[in-house]
């Protein structure tokens, strides 16, 4: 709950500043069309996420996690946008925001490796870094 607090707290202060996109905290990800969503409840199917969140843009990748034996969603998964200034509007928006019942936790992804199938067709771990808990770039006065 903290990094979504932390994301408020920051997105409230660029906006009494009037501080622009290319200033904002957001332009480090403008290179990532990924978003990671923590917190998504565990009866959601792939199609119900990304009807909620395709109200800010099209969708063309879409990974929700699950647990390799049993196939049971683990609550999370990453999302990229057609229009990378999408990803600005879903954390914006999405973040610590309720979902039957469930506080999302909306970041952007800076680095997001798809996973890949082995011979299995199970998937590989996915490679991926999202700001890390309490720690979000620069200090805003």
């Amino acid at each position: 709950m903290n990094v979504v607090k932390e994301i408020s707290r920051i997105n409230e202060l660029e906006i009494k500043n009037e501080i622009n996109l290319s200033g904002s905290w957001h332009d480090q990800y403008k290179d990532s069309a990924y978003i990671f969503i923590g917190g998504i409840p565990f009866d959601l199917s792939e199609q119900d996420v990304i009807c909620v969140f395709s109200q800010y843009g099209e969708v063309v990748d879409f990974n929700l996690v699950r647990d390799k034996e049993t196939g049971k969603s683990k609550g999370f998964a990453f999302l990229a946008y057609e229009d990378q200034r999408s990803t600005v509007l879903a954390v914006d928006n999405f973040n610590g925001t309720k979902l039957l019942g469930r506080v999302l936790r909306v970041d952007h992804v800076l680095h997001y490796k798809k996973p890949k199938k082995n011979e299995d067709d199970e998937e590989d771990e996915e490679e991926y870094q999202i700001a890390p808990q309490g720690v979000l770039p620069g200090k805003i006065r």
